[in-house]
């Protein structure tokens, strides 16, 4: 029976309704309820991006399932944005019959006979044959070029890409432009061009390390050297109005700020993709390679004006060394890990596949991520470079022990997905830490470092990994042992000296 309070209520929610009201107050508070739920339904669904796309609900479905996976494995699984592979990119290679045949031993270290897709374009033909194939380029003579100083093959570079892509070939997805004195590190190429959706405009490369020469060219330009990667249907819109399009900027001094204007033109602006170097430096490129940014190799240029990267070895031994690290384990190489040897007042860092710095001191990540001032700028000026760096300490015995890559190996065969142990020696001949770097006088020569292959998930944020390090025994033909790892998730390791 209803009590009075409850009559009440009924009678004022039906004041004409004689006896019980057809709608209770509990039914009134569920149908208002489902009537705004179902609304906010309703707005949700008629207002969200996928209702008019055929397979967006599927991907939302897709969607949970991988929020299900991380919660069961801790590792995202994220859908193939691009699902691009090595045979799905043609390179197009800037060159000239005087200059291929020196330069070719770049190309060499990095083309994959039978597998790697592309070109070399020279200017003229040749008397002889080559893998990466050459092609002759189309003569320029009809177009303006009116700058001063700039050689008029920048018109002939500018239009490798119309030229590539008029070839038809088949199954392409990239277009990669470099010189001939470009080194790629092609796993890493694949891998940092399956972030992006190769159906959409897209125009990926990175500036030069320079100031002076971005502010005489441009700071949103991908500058060829370098190399840079153009999605197939932008080239092919690109391929469309390139050859009118360059003698509008008949004035401008290379051939990528061509294609920059020109694309500028279609509205696609630069994605900037750190990890091609375009290396307008002379001097060693050690400072740039022991501190590089944490984003993985893709490219290096400019070779013929850099010291070989390693000690005792010429400019391509030392790139094939460099590349065997890349081949094991592409997404590690040059990725900086620092660690500290509490008991001998240590600081070491790790750029995994090249070279160890040993510092007889505490120093801070702060200063470690700023690469060693061993090179100079391609043009001199006020403010040369476009990061921090930090100088060659004038006393050696202020200068860290130096240890370079010897040897990298799975540490069982064909161990493709586990264990890797890479060892790093000293060589007396470089310009490095020769004093003890204890009051004992217990040098370390000879390190031995043990890490996993790395599997980048690049749509995550980058975090620098950690190491840790022991001191095998005296019978041991290693002086350090150092096990990079993933950091913990409230890991600090500076904490122990903050």
């Amino acid at each position: 029976m209803s009590s009075p309070r409850q009559h009440q209520l009924k009678r004022n929610f039906c004041p004409n309704v004689e006896g019980w009201c057809w709608l209770s107050l509990k039914g009134g508070a569920a149908l208002v309820i489902f009537g705004w739920a179902f609304y906010v339904l309703f707005l949700t669904i008629t207002t969200h991006p996928c209702w008019m796309a055929s397979n967006c609900w599927a991907s939302l479905v897709m969607g949970g399932s991988r929020r299900a996976h991380l919660a069961q494995t801790g590792k995202l699984l994220m859908p193939a944005v691009g699902t691009t592979g090595l045979e799905n990119i043609v390179f197009g290679i800037a060159s000239s019959a005087d200059h291929w045949q020196k330069r070719k031993q770049y190309v060499e270290v990095w083309w994959k006979p039978g597998i790697t897709r592309g070109f070399v374009w020279l200017d003229r033909p040749a008397n002889f044959t080559s893998d990466p194939p050459i092609k002759v380029s189309e003569d320029t003579s009809r177009f303006k070029f009116t700058h001063p100083n700039a050689p008029r093959s920048a018109l002939r570079l500018a239009r490798i890409v119309l030229e590539t892509f008029k070839l038809g070939l088949p199954n392409v997805k990239w277009f990669v432009m470099g010189d001939d004195d470009t080194v790629f590190v092609t796993e890493n190429l694949v891998q940092v061009l399956n972030k992006y959706d190769h159906n959409q405009f897209y125009y990926i490369g990175s500036i030069s390390e320079c100031s002076e020469q971005n502010m005489a060219h441009s700071y949103n330009m991908a500058y060829g050297g370098g190399g840079f990667a153009i999605s197939y249907p932008l080239a092919k819109v690109l391929a469309e109005i390139l050859d009118g399009c360059i003698d509008r900027y008949s004035s401008l001094y290379g051939s990528d700020h061509r294609v920059q204007a020109c694309l500028a033109e279609i509205g696609v602006p630069l994605t900037k993709e750190p990890g091609f170097h375009q290396i307008d430096l002379h001097g060693s490129l050690f400072g740039l390679l022991s501190s590089h940014p944490l984003v993985p190799l893709i490219s290096v240029h400019h070779l013929d004006a850099m010291e070989p990267i390693f000690p005792r070895m010429t400019r391509t031994s030392g790139l094939k060394h460099l590349l065997k690290a890349a081949r094991i384990d592409p997404g590690r190489v040059l990725q900086q890990s620092i660690c500290y040897d509490q008991r001998r007042n240590w600081t070491v860092s790790v750029s995994w596949g090249y070279a160890i710095q040993i510092y007889n001191r505490i120093e801070t990540p702060r200063i470690l991520e700023y690469p060693m001032l061993t090179f100079w700028p391609w043009m001199y000026g006020k403010y040369p470079f476009m990061f921090n760096t930090r100088p060659v300490p004038k006393n050696r015995c202020d200068r860290p022990r130096v240890l370079f890559m010897k040897s990298v190996n799975f540490l069982n065969d064909n161990d493709t997905l586990g264990g890797i142990v890479s060892h790093y020696q000293t060589d007396d001949g470089i310009d490095s830490n020769q004093c003890n770097l204890s009051k004992n006088g217990n040098n370390v020569d000879r390190i031995a470092v043990f890490s996993e292959v790395q599997k980048h998930d690049l749509t995550l944020a980058p975090r620098r990994p950690c190491c840790d390090i022991s001191y095998p025994g005296d019978n041991s033909n290693i002086d350090m042992r150092i096990t990079i790892r993933s950091c913990r998730h409230r890991e600090s390791v500076f904490q122990e000296y903050g």
